[in-house]
């Protein structure tokens, strides 16, 4: 169910300048960072790109619901990890985003894991923003 933007807990704002060959920072400064086309889509590669940055905050997002999950049934998951890769490519409307997630969660059994991933997959903000929109897949490692 979404939000509507009066009841926002915290706001981040961003601005690009330049698309994916220029420029994104963050209004408190915090983040100022080059962007460029990947090589791979034939740029320089020089700077990061959208999908580092969506990949950095999908698995940030997604490791603190682990850790929500995890401390609602006091379960330790002290030293585990989350990996995220997100693809660029055509699709039949011009571009699309796909995504994998590899949580590495060493202190529980397979189940466990399982189980934790699967509840986190159910309340993390980016995985519902992103559920029908995008292919994601989830990984226990």
């Amino acid at each position: 169910m979404p939000i509507k933007s009066s009841e926002a807990l915290y706001t981040g704002v961003a601005t690009a300048e330049g698309g994916r060959e220029g420029r994104i920072s963050t209004d408190d400064g915090k983040l100022d960072v080059v962007v460029s086309q990947p090589k791979e889509l034939g740029g320089s590669g020089a700077g990061t790109n959208p999908e580092q940055l969506f990949a950095a905050a999908y698995s940030a997002c997604f490791h603190a619901s682990i850790g929500i999950v995890a401390q609602m049934k006091g379960i330790d998951v002290t030293g585990s990890s989350v990996t995220a890769k997100v693809g660029i490519g055509k699709n039949d409307a011009g571009f699309g985003i796909v995504a994998e997630l590899t949580a590495s969660i060493p202190s529980v059994d397979a189940a466990t894991a399982a189980g934790l991933v699967e509840k986190a997959h159910q309340i993390c903000p980016y995985s519902k923003v992103t559920r029908g929109d995008i292919e994601v897949t989830i990984v226990t490692a």
